[in-house]
């Protein structure tokens, strides 16, 4: 059989992180002294490394100077939503199952997140998701999103070829990542970004819910046999 790759993002795709990633970016601007962002502000910013996020998401005229207790001050609001009583993370319904569903079928399965590597490993201990991956790839290893380091990067460790590759994705970052790399793109719609977002940057299929994602991921495998 053919190797099949598939590369996940997390945010906004496996795991509903829309709340405590928005509430975490609020209480780090509040902490700096800045109005915090906005839901819709801060969704254009998810998937990015932190530091470029967090640029993005300062007025322009924020010092250079500042932009790392911005940043600190994030990490610090994010690990403290976590610990609030009762938080929880939630992942999309299906998101499990399809997982299951590419092991079972023999993919290989790698992630491709904006998370760090303290992100994943708190996500882990709320949601046994790890023995689904192959390779995990972040914002800690080096060029983050659009660049197309962590595809190639999960192609090198599952020994696999572009034309066996496919990236699902909410962002428009990972939509780019992904035909920067030259890989197919699925663009999934239940996450930060619009599906007209998702289009425009050039997205092959588009999926508004897990049973069209399956489909889609039907379709790419049907090339193999």
């Amino acid at each position: 059989m053919s190797l099949r790759l598939a590369i996940w993002d997390m945010d906004g795709t496996i795991v509903d992180s829309r709340e405590v990633i928005t509430t975490a970016m609020a209480r780090a601007f509040e902490t700096c002294g800045l109005a915090a962002p906005g839901y819709e502000a801060t969704r254009r910013i998810v998937g990015l490394g932190l530091e470029e996020a967090c640029r993005r998401l300062a007025p322009p005229d924020y010092p250079a100077s500042d932009l790392a207790r911005l940043v600190a001050a994030y990490r610090q609001a994010f690990v403290a939503r976590r610990a609030d009583p009762g938080f929880r993370e939630p992942l999309y319904d299906g998101a499990t199952a399809t997982l299951e569903r590419l092991a079972a079928e023999g993919w290989l399965i790698a992630m491709a997140t904006g998370k760090s590597r303290r992100g994943i490993r708190a996500l882990f201990e709320m949601h046994p998701l790890e023995r689904f991956f192959d390779t995990i790839h972040c914002a800690d290893d080096g060029p983050g999103k659009p660049h197309p380091a962590m595809v190639v990067e999960a192609m090198k460790a599952t020994g696999t070829e572009a034309h066996q590759a496919l990236i699902i994705g909410d962002a428009v970052h990972d939509i780019e990542m992904g035909r920067n790399a030259g890989i197919h793109t699925i663009g999934v719609s239940w996450g930060f970004g619009r599906a007209d977002e998702l289009e425009a940057a050039g997205a092959h299929v588009l999926s508004h819910d897990f049973e069209a994602l399956n489909a889609a991921l039907d379709g790419f495998a049907e090339g193999f046999r």
